[in-house]
């Protein structure tokens, strides 16, 4: 295993971070155990996860991936042995979330003390926004369009609930902080806040990351560098499109099959991409899924890669990702096609 430093912070973390998002909902705590048995005994020291989780978020179903991750920490007693990050959930989705999730102190306060419960600790190591509570563009959505009336109030806010995280760093219940799904005005804007009040700075972004969208490089990536902000890269291989099997299929259990709502990676443009690149790997005798992550290990910005599966066999592959070295010859091929088809699913 390979690692990198989280931040400033001193923390090694793995390059390959272990998402959780599926425990509760399409794998059973037992199987979660033996996901985090393996990838333990691999070296993988980060755990990724959310208080929404499971995907697809539901109510009865919400809090779950916490419950069996906890349950593992307190059987093995590793929690000192693992960097644990979750996430509080920002606006717009979940009613059932605290009467509709909202990035107040009351409500973060909240969602940390319930996070701590279900993990079985009284530490989170990297507690993160999971995504903005302004007008802005993530999850997908192009096309920013400003208004107005909000500007003052954003930034009241934001600042209001960074000191909220600020005082649970000071009181022990989170170590460092991070953001998810973020713009680099954003990131940029707390940057500014911590430097103001001499606040602890954000130490990482976790977005979007792949061979279908790369638009984190544009404006994010320079933000990274500069500010020791590296990037979680989530969805790796978009939602499991860029290993290639459904190209011709929709495999029986597997995610986009399940839940009609994944359609991120699926437009007309994504597909021929993902046969390029497929192809591609084929050609050079790659995995079609350990070409695509280990394109994401080799970028300098990328702090930890984090990987998600259902069967212990993806798991094992996508793992192993972190010992595939790709030629100059095969990033140059992949470089073409990305010209050819800039990040056609954002």
């Amino acid at each position: 295993m390979q690692f990198n430093e989280l931040g400033k912070t001193g923390i090694r973390v793995s390059k390959i971070c272990l998402g959780t998002m599926t425990y509760g909902e399409q794998n059973t705590e037992a199987e979660a155990h033996e996901q985090m048995d393996y990838a333990f005994s691999q070296g993988v020291n980060f755990f990724d996860t959310a208080e929404m989780y499971p995907v697809p978020p539901k109510q009865e179903t919400q809090g779950k991936t916490e419950k069996h991750i906890g349950s593992w920490l307190k059987k093995t007693g590793n929690r000192h042995e693992i960097i644990l990050a979750s996430k509080v959930a920002g606006p717009g989705m979940m009613s059932y979330l605290r009467g509709g999730a909202k990035l107040i102190p009351a409500q973060i306060n909240t969602a940390i003390e319930d996070s701590l419960k279900r993990l079985q600790t009284d530490y989170i190591d990297l507690y993160q926004i999971h995504w903005p509570a302004r007008n802005t563009n993530y999850f997908g959505s192009l096309g920013y369009e400003h208004n107005d009336s909000e500007s003052y109030a954003t930034l009241t806010e934001m600042e209001d609930a960074y000191e909220c995280l600020v005082n649970a760093v000071q009181q022990g219940k989170v170590r460092y902080l991070g953001i998810s799904n973020e713009t680099p005005w954003g990131a940029m804007q707390y940057q500014c806040i911590a430097q103001k009040n001499t606040w602890p700075e954000m130490v990482s972004i976790q977005n979007p990351y792949n061979l279908l969208n790369r638009s984190y490089e544009i404006g994010l990536a320079e933000v990274s560098h500069r500010e020791s902000m590296g990037l979680l890269a989530y969805s790796p291989l978009g939602f499991g499109v860029l290993s290639g099997k459904y190209i011709n299929a929709s495999p029986a259990n597997a995610r986009i099959t399940l839940f009609e709502r994944f359609t991120r990676y699926t437009n007309a443009e994504g597909k021929r991409a993902t046969e390029a690149y497929v192809n591609l790997a084929k050609e050079y005798n790659y995995s079609p899924c350990q070409m695509a992550l280990a394109f994401v290990n080799t970028r300098p910005f990328v702090t930890s890669n984090i990987i998600g599966a259902t069967t212990m066999q993806q798991l094992r592959e996508n793992i192993e990702s972190i010992n595939v070295e790709l030629s100059k010859n095969v990033l140059e091929k992949i470089d073409h096609i990305h010209q050819q088809q800039p990040n056609p699913c954002p």
